[in-house]
């Protein structure tokens, strides 16, 4: 069951979790916020994303503008978005070693698909995990997610570390955004009539990162992404 309600502008509407995560709690249409879900798994996803960079580490890229990023930025399974002055797209290989990007691990494969299940994606299968790494001051301006090719599909977007301000805009990147706090372990799904809203990330300010996993996430955040593009 999903929860909805009205609202203007969130800092934190739960309690710290003690056993089960909330009900996915409906932001806008096609739009839910499942607090803390993703940390049951927490240790299993911390250590495969440690496997995962060690064989295609983060890398600050090249806007098609030529300014160069403040988030670094990985990826692993079939397809990897990048970004360079050639464009924005997705790439079968990572342009730094020339190798496949590392396959999707299967504790993130479980979480996507796990969360897109409790809001109605029963059948998502993503091919591409965008991996964020958002160092103190580290921001992602409002912009779509339009570099795949089939809309139909939801983006499942999980946090870990420092906790950081999203926003959640409308379809013009003028509509004024909704401010969400998301915090270790928060998962945000979107798609159908919400999937080309504009978001991003806020500056990302010095915190306390609660999870006392590993000291790697006391000053960073990380965001996976997780997207069917091909």
């Amino acid at each position: 069951m999903v929860k909805s309600i009205e609202m203007s502008n969130i800092v934190d509407l739960f309690p710290p979790l003690i056993n089960e995560p909330p009900e996915p709690l409906a932001l806008f249409a096609d739009v839910h916020w499942l607090k803390g879900y993703a940390l049951p798994q927490q240790v299993n996803l911390v250590h495969d994303l440690h496997e995962v960079i060690a064989q295609s580490p983060f890398r600050r890229m090249v806007t098609p503008g030529g300014f160069t990023m403040s988030v670094a930025m990985t990826n692993c399974g079939n397809l990897g978005w990048v970004t360079s002055r050639a464009g924005y797209r997705y790439t079968s290989y990572d342009p730094l070693n020339e190798l496949s990007w590392p396959p999707m691990p299967a504790s993130f494969l479980a979480i996507a698909q796990s969360a897109a299940r409790q809001v109605g994606y029963a059948d998502f299968i993503p091919d591409a995990c965008l991996i964020n790494r958002y160092n103190i001051g580290a921001r992602m301006s409002l912009h779509q997610d339009k570099n795949e090719k089939d809309y139909s599909q939801p983006i499942v977007s999980v946090s870990l570390g420092l906790p950081a301000t999203f926003q959640l805009g409308g379809f013009e990147r003028s509509d004024k955004p909704l401010k969400l706090l998301l915090e270790h372990g928060d998962v945000v799904v979107w798609g159908k009539s919400a999937r080309m809203r504009y978001h991003g990330i806020l500056p990302l300010k010095a915190g306390l990162n609660p999870s006392g996993i590993t000291p790697a996430l006391n000053d960073c955040r990380i965001n996976l992404t997780f997207r069917k593009a091909g």
